[in-house]
């Protein structure tokens, strides 16, 4: 107990220096916050919903190779993240960096692009795990999952998260502990079961060679590089770690930790998810075609029958719905700690941490409520969930940079933290901002043609209007009502300054 308490009180410590009063239970270990980031990343959610993208863009060849490469660089961009983490472990997270190291206007901008992509990143999950509940339902009693069946049921999903995100971080903590034992069981259970049941496998060619594009994109490289999205849509939100670093002990080392163990384990777990479904997959365009709606499902029909298909599916499922559970954990702090500096519309309210519970209880719901009315378009047009999940990617991935651009443009002035990159520093965090660069520039890109109302890449559109919103809300209200505490160290001198005076 008492190295506990010393923990708790390092951690206390690093947040006061911070002009931080600490108000959330730190009631989450090293494990359970890279079970977090775990979850969220969740490759039984991306990786299986976005299945059918990657076959239809790049095929095997590229959902292979493309996952190892966008895994390594992801490393390479979390690691540098993680860095920055560990000097500046707040709830805030990306935004706090942001301040500390390039001023208000920075954090303002990462705020912006941090919470919509959190908000998005819920609405996303949530819905694909409706779509994934509607083909379950459809195989098991004739369910119709059409766009205002699979709505209703992401209402429920959505409530059923922030009921169990109203309960504290110590029932958050639980849930993404076990969310990691399920999906490591998960994929050794999927792909032994493909790889055991009888019948004839996909060869080695197939597999790592065969490329195969139906979007109307000629060039192979344009091709093969938007086919990378699929593994880059999946590894997103790890900085969940970070946003939970208020409550996590020893989270000067326990927060960097845990996001670079999330991104290292979900790459390895997944490229064997992918590479165990691509070898049973028999046949490619009925797997395309499928009338569940879901490709993966109709490999598991195809390979194992509708019985054991139907209770891969649960698997699937239950692994989204604790993806998404952990998901509103992290953009609910993200929002508490955004109001906590006046960023917020009704800040007072959402900057709130329940008495009892010691949780943001109300952010919770306000995360809930924005990513219902982010997936409402979906009722008219499928092209809409493309746009809530360029929401997610595109305010997330340029707010990872930004941080690691700062801490590389602050230089000497930038001192390393307990978890650190040590003289490798500087050289990954080149690459990794180049990355994001080039990543950005490819989610913005016509992913299929011809471009039609349906195929309509909304990408850009949502980053134009993010970036414009933020500026405008920028000059408008938060250049007078954003307001982030003084370090302790700068308001204990400009307090003595003022007395000299």
């Amino acid at each position: 107990m008492s190295h506990l308490r010393a923990a708790r009180i390092d951690d206390d410590a690093a947040l006061i220096a911070e002009g931080i009063t600490p108000t959330l239970a730190r009631k989450m270990g090293r494990f359970g916050n890279y079970a977090v980031s775990f979850s969220v990343i969740c490759i039984l959610a991306g990786g299986m919903t976005l299945f059918g993208f990657g076959l239809h863009n790049g095929g095997p060849a590229v959902m292979v190779w493309g996952w190892v490469g966008i895994f390594a660089m992801t490393l390479v961009l979390g690691s540098c993240l993680a860095e920055v983490t560990s000097v500046y472990p707040t709830a805030g997270a990306l935004y706090h960096m942001a301040d500390r190291l390039g001023g208000p206007g920075w954090a303002w901008l990462t705020g912006w692009l941090n919470l919509l992509g959190l908000v998005g990143a819920i609405a996303g999950i949530d819905y694909g795990a409706a779509s994934f509940i509607g083909a379950f339902a459809s195989l098991q009693w004739g369910f119709e999952p059409t766009p205002e069946n699979t709505m209703g049921v992401f209402v429920c999903v959505l409530l059923l998260h922030g009921l169990l995100n109203s309960f504290g971080v110590g029932l958050v903590d639980a849930l993404s502990k076990i969310s990691v034992w399920w999906q490591f069981s998960g994929v050794f259970l999927i792909v032994v079961l493909l790889v055991a049941a009888p019948g004839e496998r996909q060869s080695p060619g197939f597999v790592f060679t065969e490329y195969y594009n139906d979007s109307g994109i000629t060039n192979p490289l344009y091709g093969a590089g938007v086919g990378c999205l699929m593994a880059a849509y999946t590894f997103c939100g790890y900085d969940a770690s970070a946003h939970m670093a208020e409550e996590t002990t020893q989270a000067q080392k326990s927060a960097p930790s845990g996001m670079v163990h999330a991104i290292l384990w979900s790459g390895i777990a997944g490229f064997v998810l992918i590479v165990g479904m691509l070898f049973a997959m028999e046949s490619y365009s009925g797997t395309l075609e499928t009338a569940t709606g879901v490709p993966p499902a109709q490999i598991f029909i195809d390979v194992l029958g509708v019985g054991v298909a139907k209770a891969l599916l649960v698997v699937v499922i239950v692994a989204q719905l604790f993806c998404g559970n952990a998901e509103v954990a992290a953009a609910s702090r993200m929002a508490y700690a955004f109001s906590r500096n006046r960023a917020l519309p009704g800040w007072k309210r959402w900057s709130r941490a329940n008495a009892r519970t010691q949780n943001p209880t109300a952010a919770v719901w306000l995360c809930v409520s924005i990513a219902f009315v982010l997936a409402l378009p979906s009722l008219h047009s499928p092209a809409a969930y493309a746009a809530v999940t360029a929401i997610n990617v595109l305010g997330i991935t340029p707010a990872y940079a930004i941080p690691v651009f700062l801490r590389l443009k602050a230089g000497n002035r930038f001192q390393q933290g307990l978890w650190n990159l040590g003289r490798f520093s500087k050289p990954l965090g080149v690459l990794a901002v180049a990355y994001v660069i080039v990543l950005t520039v490819f989610f913005c890109l016509p992913q299929a043609y011809p471009i039609t109302s349906q195929s309509f890449n909304y990408a850009p559109v949502t980053l134009a209007i993010v970036l414009l919103g933020a500026w405008i809300s920028w000059i408008t209200v938060g250049r007078k009502n954003y307001a982030m505490p003084l370090p302790a160290a700068t308001a204990a001198d400009s307090a003595i300054a003022g007395g000299m005076v």
